[in-house]
């Protein structure tokens, strides 16, 4: 499975996104790619096109629960809530796509912002639900251990 980080600008210099774990841990089966309204990733739009692709999104499914039946490659829309919800709104391609909303068995362990979603994942965990839901338990559990060293307070560090 291929996973796409549609990254908000504004992401890239933050020390709290963890869209970057997802990357150095998966290789080349993510890529984070600086989302622009105006000049939207042509292979994506390729792949959107050709079918197979699902985006997940807090809020209501086009399909039941996180069935990823038939999906080979999953965009995520990695930014604040804010940012995604904007993204979202301002991509048109986006709107064709079968949006997924995943049913976490945990609740999130995120603590480096303030003003999270109570229900709501980071982008580290969302990939993790997704590896184990498709039987990839190798991967999410190496990028399980990563999240973990990247949320751990730098006091208890040593």
């Amino acid at each position: 499975m291929k996973f796409t980080l549609l990254t908000h600008f504004k992401e890239f210099g933050k020390r709290s996104n963890t869209g970057r774990l997802v990357v150095d841990v998966l290789g080349g089966a993510a890529e984070q790619v600086r989302w622009d309204r105006a000049r939207p990733p042509a292979g994506l739009l390729e792949e959107i096109e050709a079918g197979g692709v699902a985006l997940i999104y807090p809020g209501t499914a086009d399909e039941a629960g996180g069935d990823l039946t038939g999906i080979r490659h999953v965009i995520l829309i990695d930014g604040t809530w804010h940012e995604a919800r904007k993204i979202h709104q301002r991509s048109p391609y986006l709107q064709k796509v079968r949006r997924v909303c995943l049913t976490p068995a945990e609740k999130s362990v995120y603590n480096l912002r303030k003003n999270q979603k109570e229900s709501g994942l980071c982008t580290a965990e969302c990939v993790i639900e997704i590896l184990r839901s498709t039987g990839n338990a190798e991967d999410a559990e190496r990028l399980q251990e990563r999240f973990l060293e990247f949320i751990r307070p730098l006091d208890t560090v040593g």
